[in-house]
């Protein structure tokens, strides 16, 4: 599976098995990769040259992943940042959101989910940012963002305005694990943060509108302890199993 287009790739691991692993891998998909094994490394690098995407192992010694993910986000806006946690590390995944990082993956990982998640991240980093579409489409959901108005299937689908802000916002950052705080803070303020029990009475309420079945949620997903991700399920890059409704 060959990425959309020409694509660099950091791989950050300290264990260097696991690197050559994932080069190989990666090169053999049409990726260019290069290596880095400790966070201060990756953070040398990146000042030489340029990369498309850098995927960052959390845990390692010295500068660890999460330090690494803010100082190559100072440095490289425009560039992807995949972390790479072990599994139920949520702290770890909410730190490294919050850090600045596009996504996640969990140890241990299949190399087509991984494949999906560059290449995700890579379509959204390329979107010109500054010509946002007045229509979001997804599946058989179309939203107008300029009439504020929702059709699902060509049926039209009354949002209030909270729902209407928070599915757009969701519709915007496709295929992108947003954290609770994030969410919050852009639909409802930059006071809010803590309110998770507003962010799960919308999120129920907009399954309920727009999913064939609420209890299994086939665009807006669970990401646990984390936030939520909103998924294309007609798009294969979006990988992520629907998790059953709160």
């Amino acid at each position: 599976m060959a990425p959309l287009q020409p694509c660099s790739v950091l791989v950050v691991d300290d264990e260097a098995a696991l690197r050559k692993a994932i080069k190989t891998s990666l090169a053999a998909s049409g990726f260019t990769v290069e290596e880095a094994a400790t966070g201060g490394d990756a953070v040398s690098v990146i000042q030489r040259r340029p990369f498309d995407i850098v995927l960052l192992d959390v845990n390692m010694p010295g500068v660890n992943g999460i330090d690494a993910c803010r100082k190559l986000r100072a440095l490289a806006p425009r560039t992807g940042i995949i972390i790479v946690t072990v599994r139920d590390a949520e702290e770890d995944k909410v730190r490294a959101l919050e850090a600045g990082a596009d996504d996640y993956v969990t140890k241990p990982f299949r190399f087509r989910e991984l494949v999906a998640r560059l290449r995700a991240v890579l379509r959204r980093i390329r979107v010109d940012v500054t010509a946002e579409p007045a229509i979001l489409q997804a599946g058989d959901l179309k939203v107008d963002l300029e009439n504020r108005m929702l059709w699902k299937s060509g049926d039209e689908i009354r949002l209030s305005p909270k729902e209407f802000d928070l599915l757009s916002f969701l519709m915007k950052h496709q295929g992108a694990p947003l954290t609770h705080v994030r969410l919050l803070r852009a639909v409802w303020g930059v006071e809010y943060g803590g309110e998770f029990e507003y962010l799960r009475t919308y999120i129920h309420m907009l399954r309920k509108k727009i999913e064939d079945d609420p209890a299994k949620p086939q665009y807006l997903l669970t990401e646990p302890w984390v936030g939520y991700r909103f998924r294309n399920p007609f798009d294969p890059d979006q990988q992520g199993a629907a998790l059953e409704d709160e």
